[in-house]
């Protein structure tokens, strides 16, 4: 029975080394950077403030939507 004792300590002696072993292997996480600040466009119809990557351009003006870009184009008739 003693030697059953040294068994099992010996075992979860390994499994543990092996454990840490596996843990310092694994690569940093790669931090990603912040994004860059972002141009910000004013809505030619309703003047909200939106992104230029998430507004429609109509030659130089900005707008937030679809309707908001037709409705310019139809008071401007």
């Amino acid at each position: 029975m003693p030697m059953l004792k040294y068994l099992l300590l010996l075992i979860l002696a390994l499994v543990v080394w092996w454990a840490w072993k596996k843990r310092a292997e694994l690569p940093p996480a790669a931090e990603t950077p912040p994004p860059l600040p972002e141009r910000m466009v004013r809505c030619a119809h309703c003047g909200v403030h939106l992104p230029e990557s998430d507004a429609l351009a109509d030659g130089d003006r900005h707008f937030c939507n679809e309707a908001h870009r037709r409705a310019a184009q139809t008071a401007g008739k």
